[in-house]
């Protein structure tokens, strides 16, 4: 039997589809490795366990799939009915069976890469909703997957780290967050610069530089370590709220 391929044609859509598997991939492996017992230590996440970070990725992708199907059909469906829901849901994913919450990620993952899949070129321009109220095309949903499966299987805290993911993540994330930062005035007085490039983020004013390199920089954008960056010769202050 031949194996069935994404019906998107765009090479662009499946470029980042690619890196959205290779995160899932990579997810996976760090959860394979950790024994049940290990599923109860704690997470990079404050007040989350390893179960927490497993259950979120799973309703995650369950929460994604319905914004998918609403592309495909037009037929209204919300990631959540409310923040407070989504919350309830992991509270609750987090204390299932090991192996119910094993399956939770895998089932998940595959029923979303199938959405995907048999999504036709047209429908990924069609318009959804996310959680925080954002209108974004379906295409969207892509990245969306691409910065949770990266970014927490690194907060399994089992050995994957921010120098795993690929640039092209790295970067986008980045921008993202610096964004975050200028769209909410949080950026003033600090600038972001990548080391051995000339790209900067945020105020060329600043007091404050914060530099080092593009894993460095993006794993301290996200609040979870400052490996590697500086602020010339004082302390690297901690970074601004960015979700």
């Amino acid at each position: 039997m031949v194996a069935r391929q994404d019906l998107t044609t765009d090479p662009g859509l499946q470029e980042q589809l690619l890196q959205a598997r290779r995160g899932t991939a990579c997810f996976a492996r760090k959860l394979n490795e950790l024994t049940d017992a290990e599923l109860d230590g704690g997470s990079l996440l404050p007040g989350w366990t390893r179960r927490h970070v497993v259950a979120h990725v799973g309703y995650n992708a369950r929460a994604i799939a319905r914004l998918v199907e609403w592309a495909s059909t037009g037929v209204e469906t919300p990631m959540y009915p409310s923040v407070a829901v989504r919350d309830e849901e992991i509270n609750f994913g987090a204390t299932l069976s090991p192996i119910a919450l094993r399956n939770l990620f895998d089932h998940s993952a595959v029923h979303l890469s199938v959405e995907w899949r048999d999504l036709p070129d047209d429908a990924w321009h069609h318009t959804v909703r996310t959680i925080q109220g954002r209108e974004v095309p379906a295409s969207e949903t892509v990245w969306m997957r691409t910065r949770e499966v990266w970014v927490h299987a690194v907060d399994l805290d089992n050995g994957a780290s921010f120098a795993d993911i690929p640039a092209s993540v790295l970067e986008r994330l980045l921008a993202d967050i610096t964004s975050a930062w200028a769209a909410r005035g949080t950026d003033a007085g600090l600038l972001v610069k990548v080391s051995g490039t000339d790209r900067t983020f945020g105020d060329p004013d600043a007091a404050v530089v914060v530099a080092g390199p593009l894993a460095g920089v993006v794993q301290w954008a996200t609040g979870r370590g400052t490996d590697g960056v500086t602020a010339g010769a004082g302390p690297v202050p901690a970074a601004p709220k960015w979700i």
